[in-house]
């Protein structure tokens, strides 16, 4: 079964486990906040609200989770619905989809399951993820890691800077670096899918 410890936790949440809800709030709020802090330019008021809110409406909804993805990713797609229905109320249309530093479609977003219901569409994307997973796993020296702690886990440049002992400036370096070899790959995998797909 995929994330099985996610699944652990949603069932010990909805079981009312008070220890596991701080651990769960301490664990995913930081991280929804950062998520929230770059869509909406930096509003930190709003970033709490809306990971509040998440946290609060998540819970509300554990029985739909089933572990396709991971609690995070799940989580995320609460919280993307939440700012587009925020921004609606507002008279406001804001992409809420998941972008790095550069602009470019973070590595979260890619890994986050879709709601596709056609085999095809659910096969294509399996497909995708598992592309993913292997450039990640074949890109040189601490690329794939880099990429892993600030995309998928979301931690900051500096945790990221402390586990690999340099300064911030190099981190932030390498993780562009990393960025630019990772949609390097990724072009090259897609290119060579497509062209196999014409044979």
């Amino acid at each position: 079964m995929p994330h099985r410890a996610d699944r652990a936790l949603a069932d010990s949440l909805r079981n009312g486990d008070e220890r596991q809800f701080d651990r769960f709030f301490n664990e995913y709020y930081p991280r929804l906040y950062r998520f929230v802090l770059t869509r909406t330019q930096g509003d930190e008021e709003l970033a709490q609200d809306m990971a509040q809110t998440t946290l609060i409406n998540g819970v509300r909804g554990l029985g739909g989770y089933r572990g396709d993805a991971s609690l995070f990713s799940w989580l995320c797609q609460i919280c993307r619905n939440e700012l587009s229905g925020h921004y609606r109320k507002l008279g406001r249309t804001v992409d809420t989809s998941a972008t790095d530093d550069d602009g470019e479609v973070s590595i979260m977003e890619l890994l986050q399951a879709g709601h596709e219901t056609d085999p095809d569409a659910v096969a294509e994307r399996v497909q995708l993820i598992e592309r993913v997973q292997a450039i990640l796993d074949d890109l040189p020296e601490r690329y794939g890691e880099a990429l892993e702690w600030k995309y998928i886990r979301g931690e900051s440049v500096d945790d990221i800077a402390s586990q690999l002992g340099v300064t911030v400036l190099a981190a932030q370096s390498l993780l562009a670096r990393a960025r630019t070899a990772f949609r390097d790959a990724m072009g090259r995998a897609l290119l060579q899918h497509g062209g196999s797909s014409h044979e």
